[in-house]
């Protein structure tokens, strides 16, 4: 049934159609602007290269679709560690046209977090520093979702063994990025009122039943509570935090917590269904946001460009399974576009190249 006029419901005529097959064309006619490039060069703080680390042929090919996207450095946060950097860093130097276009994260393992942990865990950060990782991540979902310490316990996110390791990170000056979580509808019942219906229906192993997993809320508290309690650590969290349907939540943690940095990875549905709200965000916090994508498919990127540069409205989406709405540009501001594709990653992350920005 639906409402056709107050207190007045009735159901269509017609048989309706399921949620896969309804795509209505649109009618209408706006002005619609093809950004194949960004218009400043850009880091993809959020980058997830795979085979393209293991020759130089693979490298190189990189190089050539980044150049296409203006994508000028790309940071790899496949959470590597040990021999796996020291191979991937020697791929990366012996390159002649990509040793200052890629940049690596280092990797930490949670496993069995007890005592003699700590020390390890930070021997091998050090060890990964020296051999050029730039920061620390991905660190993935599963810190607090799944993870179990030594004793078997759930390893929670502010758990206090781990403290060590945040200290080793702001003294050797690596940003720490890191994803909790996820959408919190994936903690919500698969029913006709939830936004990632299909999604969960499509990858019903997203879902995390309560008897299961701790709340999305627990994990929010526990993130919330590693930054508070490490204020010289510099934080980028995944996502913006998947708040980015709540920007008043995330302005007041962004308000409270000077060392929280986010990035935009695969929550451009949400940036372009809210142009107004979204603009205002990334204006007044255009210190603190970071580009990133997330998984590397080249043709996926323009929508990003689209969305922080133009004024378009009402235009597609990437992935209709992720959002079953239009997007809108935002039509950023150059000093804050510099900022967000390139200025914040540099500031933050040393091991960048820090010169050849425009100004």
């Amino acid at each position: 049934m639906t409402e056709v006029r107050p207190r007045n419901c009735q159901a269509p005529s017609a048989a309706p159609p399921s949620i896969l097959d309804y795509r209505p064309r649109s009618t209408l006619v706006a002005p619609a602007h093809s950004v194949p490039k960004a218009k400043f060069p850009a880091i993809d703080f959020h980058g997830h290269p795979g085979a393209q680390l293991t020759s130089d042929a693979a490298l190189t090919e990189l190089g050539t679709q980044l150049d296409a996207l203006n994508i000028r450095v790309m940071i790899a946060a496949n959470n590597v560690s040990g021999d796996e950097l020291v191979r991937e860093m020697a791929v990366v130097r012996a390159s002649k046209t990509m040793r200052d276009r890629v940049r690596i994260l280092a990797g930490v393992s949670f496993r069995d977090v007890g005592p003699g942990w700590a020390e390890k865990a930070v021997a091998q950060l050090e060890k990964d520093a020296a051999a050029g990782a730039v920061g620390i991540g991905e660190i993935g979902k599963g810190l607090g979702l799944t993870i179990k310490k030594a004793d078997g316990t759930r390893l929670k996110i502010d758990d206090a063994d781990l403290m060590p390791l945040w200290a080793a990170a702001a003294r050797l000056k690596l940003p720490v990025f890191i994803h909790t979580a996820d959408p919190q509808e994936f903690w919500q019942s698969i029913d006709y009122g939830n936004e990632r219906w299909l999604e969960l229906a499509l990858f019903p192993g997203r879902r995390y039943p309560a008897e299961q997993f701790p709340g999305f809320e627990t994990l929010m508290t526990e993130r919330d509570n590693l930054l508070r309690r490490n204020p010289r650590t510099t934080f980028v969290i995944a996502h913006l935090g998947w708040h980015a349907n709540d920007l008043g939540r995330l302005a007041k943690m962004m308000d409270e917590m000077p060392n929280l940095h986010s990035e935009v990875g695969a929550v451009l549905y949400d940036i372009g269904r809210q142009p107004r709200a979204a603009h205002d965000f990334l204006v007044k916090y255009q210190d603190r946001i970071l580009f990133g994508k997330d998984s590397y498919q080249p043709e996926e990127y323009p929508y990003y460009w689209r969305v922080f540069e133009t004024r378009d409205d009402y235009f597609d989406y990437y992935r209709d399974y992720h959002a079953s709405w239009k997007l809108y540009g935002i039509d950023l501001p150059d000093a804050v576009l510099k900022k967000v594709y390139f200025g914040n990653a540099v500031r933050i992350t040393a091991g960048i190249p820090q010169t050849g920005w425009p100004r």
